[in-house]
């Protein structure tokens, strides 16, 4: 996958994070094309930039938690 289209998805899972409309893995995976692992380790790279994105099992998504 090329830099900016990496940069691109990152960009976007943090923003669905945000706005609270990340459902599932599964869901972003099937979006993108690629593997629920390269979603997975997606969103440990927004941890280790210090957002603190975590799943809901209340609500059943994923959010950021200021």
């Amino acid at each position: 996958m090329a830099y900016e289209t990496y940069t691109e998805r990152l960009d976007y899972l943090l923003e669905l994070a945000l706005k609270q409309n990340l459902k599932s893995i599964k869901q972003i995976s099937e979006k993108f094309n690629c593997s629920e692992s390269t979603i997975k380790r997606m969103l440990k790279t927004l941890r280790n930039k210090g957002y603190n994105i975590k799943y809901c099992p209340v609500e059943k998504k994923f959010i950021e938690k200021n």
